[in-house]
This record gives structure tokens, sequence and C-alpha cells, in this order.
């Protein structure tokens, strides 16, 4: 039985988070813990709202905030707890009311799996995808990511995207251990080569060997032109019900494609979850 960990903002629920843990629960056997981020900073007002007609702080006001605050945080919790209940799993729920990115990032420790929505910033503002938060998490998290939409759409088919660097096989292996459960999924191999590059996947050989041994029945693509432009091409109008497999979002990285800026650019354009695993 794997650990993974689902992180929901309690001010603004969301669904999709708890319906993909949920699914990935159930498919793999594994125990489901929902991580509310109840970030003693973080609130669903903001500081104009607590300021009384003589322009002080009404601390009335605050108390009455704070208490419907801490009932939305309820609420969502017990959401969730509804949901896990009705799957039939085995499930915990943490509160975690230290700042939001520290105890995530411990929590990361101690998991298999992180599913988190893609518009996650929790604060009581919006920011385009990838948020701070996001970017912030993505650099420094312990465990393998699972970036979702809003929207659930349970996957039937994984694009595993290789580009010859160890940082994208690691991701392909973690993959194939997380979710050793789900053996009914398609797989397709997705690479790009330069125009003096020879179409054949990097290190042929040994990745077609490897692959034989997680995933016998994958399919390979090998694209040509610039990595970015074509994946997304190759990706973004599909109408199937994809999971993108990608490798390491760190600062600093040496890859040619899983940079920073390559996970961004697939967060934005495409509306279909993504696992990402680090490799260090």
């Amino acid at each position: 039985m794997k650990k993974i960990i689902a992180v929901i903002d309690g001010l603004k629920y969301s669904e999709s988070t708890t319906e993909y843990a949920v699914y990935l629960a159930k498919l793999t056997g594994s125990h489901l813990v929902g991580v509310f981020l109840d970030d003693y900073t973080y609130h669903s007002y903001k500081v104009y709202d607590l300021v009384n007609e003589r322009s002080y702080i009404d601390e009335d006001k605050v108390a009455m905030l704070d208490r419907k605050d801490e009932k939305a945080r309820g609420e969502a919790a017990d959401r969730f707890s509804q949901a896990c209940q009705a799957a039939g799993l085995n499930y915990a729920v943490h509160h975690d009311r230290n700042v939001a990115i520290h105890e995530l990032l411990h929590e990361s420790v101690f998991a298999d799996l992180l599913i988190i929505d893609n518009k996650e910033t929790f604060t009581h503002y919006e920011e385009k995808v990838p948020t701070r938060f996001m970017r912030d998490l993505l650099s420094e998290v312990q465990c393998p990511v699972l970036v979702v939409p809003g929207k659930f759409n349970p996957f039937v088919k994984a694009v595993l995207l290789y580009d010859g660097e160890p940082s994208s096989v690691y991701a392909i292996k973690t993959f194939s251990y997380v979710f050793s459960g789900l053996d009914g999924l398609d797989i397709q191999v997705v690479s790009v080569r330069s125009l003096r590059d020879t179409m054949h996947v990097p290190d042929n050989r040994l990745m077609k060997e490897f692959m034989k041994r997680h995933f016998p029945k994958a399919e390979f693509t090998v694209l040509r032109g610039d990595a970015a432009t074509e994946i997304v091409d190759q990706l973004k109008n599909r109408d199937e019900n994809l999971l993108v497999v990608l490798g390491a979002y760190n600062r600093g990285t040496v890859s040619r494609w899983f940079r920073p800026s390559m996970a961004d650019i697939l967060m934005e354009e495409l509306n279909k979850p993504l696992f990402i695993a680090h490799h260090s």
C-alpha cells in the first residue's frame, strides 16, 4: 500500500483534486491523506475588509470573519472525508496550521505521491498558471507530484516525455512504481530530436530494453524540431484523456528539455494532468 497526499485549500476547495486522489487511491489500493493547509497567515478576507468607518480595525469583524473561515475549512474537510468514505478508502485528514509551503514540503518527505490543483495559490487572490506557490513547491518537493486541472477526467493513456537525460528516465521509472496498479493504460514515449540528430530515440537500445521491462506495449514517437513547440503541438489538441509524465522541475537543472520553463509551458498550455518527478 502506498501513501498519497491530496493538497487542499479549505477556503477554495478543489473538487478535482479530491476526485483524482480518490480515483487513484482506489485503483492503486493506497492510503489517502487529505492535507489541509490552514496557514495562520491566510484568510479569505483582505485587510481593508476589517476597517470600520473610523479607519480602525474592527476586532468584532475580525472574530466573525475568522469564525466564517474556520467553518469553511471544517466543511471542506467533511466533503473530503465523505468522498473517501463513499469510495471505501483507508484515509486520514491532516490540518497543518503553520506556513503552507513549509508544511507541505515537510509532508512530501513522507509521501509516495502528492496531488494538487494547478491553480493553487493559498492566497485570497488569483494568479496565472503556474502560480508562485506551485513554482516554489515543484522546485523543492520531496516526492513525485501529480498536477491536476480543474476538471476531473480519468486518464486512459500516459505520454512519457523522454529526452535522453537521467531526469526523464527517472520520471518514467518513478511513474511505473507509483502507478503499478494501472496496468490498462496505453503508453506512448515521445522524444524530440534536432535537425542534426537521427530519428532514433536517445540511447535507443538501452531505452527500449528498459521500457520492455516496465511497459512492454509502449509505442515510440520521435518528432523533429524545437522540443517545447513540438510537445505542445503534439498534445494540446488531442481529445484523449491523457496523463503527461515529465522529468525534474528544479532550479539549475542541466537538462536540455525539462527545465522549469518546459513544465511551466505544459501547465499553462495543456488542460491535462502532469506527473512530475525530481531526479537528484
